[in-house]
């Protein structure tokens, strides 16, 4: 039972979180005034104790949820072991992981980093290397707008959103920005010195915007012809979250590409990004040249190769939870005219509207759930891949109470 002294303990706590972090951390984030303590399954606590349905998943990090039962077995006993392997030895979890991802994507070679922005970089790197052994002016690179990449200077390079890059340009030289979907222009944006393309199959900070199979596919096709290299960026729509491996084997038959880039969900919270390429986009990097000191190691791929275990049991899962959800979403959207647009795949998924979100989402916290808003007017849910059909509906029912008093 929670007395009137623990609550005052608990507010002091949450009191005094958020001035610390006020008075000693940089100011890069705008955050919810939310302390969370704990989580099981697909809940988080509050220092107070009261629970939250969480459909942001760490933004698409927690993908097993919290406190997993599999995997915090394999984090004390792999602790107990070893935690921190250099990249100046072997150890047996990597090549495992890298195994098991060639067997995923359909590529052949991985290079594991720490998070997505460093496996775009890693990707960034590896086009240039290739576009530059075949000439000195093949460096430019193909990026969509409203795309986002990371916040390093290369990753931000290649965002085709100029609230992420205005405060540091100039950045890298040579990226030209098209219209997704737009297949003329994509047709009109490759040249000779084009080196790479590089697209996110769903663009998920710009607002839950897929491209098209046909789109994807001439893409591939000036790739090859142009000698360039397709990279897609799967770091947030990829490793499960579509319902597949990866959001690029939606289509049929899949777009390979020759590099794609994950990261999020791969080590259930630990930090852990890839780089997954064939052979011809592999061998542009050779020894000294890309490196890192905390990628790869032992706990996080061994943590990596339990969740895929775990997911291969949780596609169809994943798939048809994600129809529930979308479904609902839609039913829901039918009785709001300020509702423009639900669209994603699988538990990727976004509720545009015509008005922004922010005070919806602060207003869902109350209510206890957890969603944000991105791109201003779209309402992002990333939910833990073991969902269920009875939280899809409680989540829905909070949902409507709250576009009730919109």
């Amino acid at each position: 039972m929670t007395t009137d002294s623990s609550i005052g303990q608990e507010c002091s706590l949450t009191e005094q979180v958020m001035a610390l972090e006020q008075q000693y951390l940089l100011q890069n984030y705008s955050r919810y005034p939310l302390v969370v303590r704990r989580g099981k399954g697909c809940y988080v606590y509050d220092a107070a104790g009261k629970r939250y349905l969480d459909l942001i998943a760490g933004i698409g990090v927690n993908a097993l949820g919290h406190a997993h039962p599999r995997i915090l077995r394999v984090l004390r006993e792999q602790a107990a072991l070893m935690i921190h392997c250099s990249n100046l030895y072997y150890h047996e979890y990597q090549g495992k992981l890298a195994r098991k991802l060639s067997e995923a994507s359909g590529l052949a070679r991985s290079f594991f980093c720490n998070s997505g922005t460093e496996a775009m970089e890693a990707a960034l790197k590896m086009a240039r290397a290739h576009g530059r052994r075949i000439s000195p002016e093949k460096y430019e690179i193909i990026s969509l707008d409203n795309s986002f990449h990371g916040r390093t200077l290369g990753a931000l390079s290649i965002t085709g959103q100029a609230k992420y890059r205005q405060d540091f340009e100039p950045l890298l030289p040579g990226v030209r920005f098209v219209e997704r979907n737009n297949v003329p222009a994509l047709e009109e944006a490759f040249n000779e010195r084009t080196c790479a393309v590089v697209l996110e199959w769903i663009q998920g900070e710009g607002g839950i915007y897929p491209l098209t199979a046909e789109y994807a596919r001439r893409a591939r096709e000036l790739a090859d012809q142009y000698n360039a290299l397709l990279v897609f960026d799967e770091i947030q729509c990829g490793v499960g979250r579509p319902g597949k491996y990866f959001a690029y084997q939606l289509a049929e038959p899949p777009v390979l590409p020759d590099v794609v880039v994950a990261a999020k969900p791969l080590a259930c919270g630990l930090p852990l990004g890839a780089v997954i390429a064939n052979e011809k986009a592999a061998s542009a990097i050779g020894p000294g040249m890309h490196g890192t000191t905390f990628g790869g190691g032992p706990l996080a791929c061994r943590v990596a190769l339990e969740f895929f275990e775990i997911l291969d049991d949780l596609l169809l899962h994943i798939h048809h939870v994600g129809g529930c959800f979308r479904h609902e979403l839609a039913e829901l959207a039918r009785h709001f005219s300020f509702v423009k647009e639900v669209r994603g795949y699988g538990l990727m998924i976004g509720m545009e509207l015509d008005i922004p979100g922010k005070q919806i989402v602060l207003d869902g916290m109350a209510q206890g759930l957890l969603f944000n808003c991105t791109h201003d007017t779209v309402l992002r849910f990333l939910p833990p891949y073991i969902i269920t059909e009875p939280e899809i509906d409680r989540a829905v029912r909070i949902l409507k109470n709250l576009l009730k008093k919109v």
